[in-house]
């Protein structure tokens, strides 16, 4: 079965980003590194601090949307429920 994954990233001003993918490591991983132009990589969003997994891609893009409309201040009630600490739950992938 495949999944899909909602994430949110950061950096160190803990600008926040919020986006989807079907293979995270993959993704957080050109976050990382800055293989694709844009905004991760302009403010040098490099830091996973939430994610959450869809079997099914519709209920992920609906999910994504939702958050991406949230004020920044649920956001971040909503990361620091399940991190509190902000850590790079990343970190130990590559």
């Amino acid at each position: 079965m495949k999944s899909y994954y909602v994430y949110i990233m950061t950096n160190k001003s803990k600008t926040l980003y919020t986006g989807i993918t079907n293979n995270l490591i993959r993704r957080v991983y050109e976050h990382k590194n800055k293989l694709m132009p844009g905004f991760t990589s302009k403010y040098n969003i490099t830091k996973l601090i939430y994610y959450e997994e869809f079997n099914d891609v519709k209920k992920a893009i609906e999910r994504e949307k939702q958050i991406k409309g949230w004020l920044r201040k649920k956001k971040i009630e909503l990361i620091e429920k399940e991190n509190p600490e902000w850590k790079d739950l990343s970190k130990e992938w590559y």
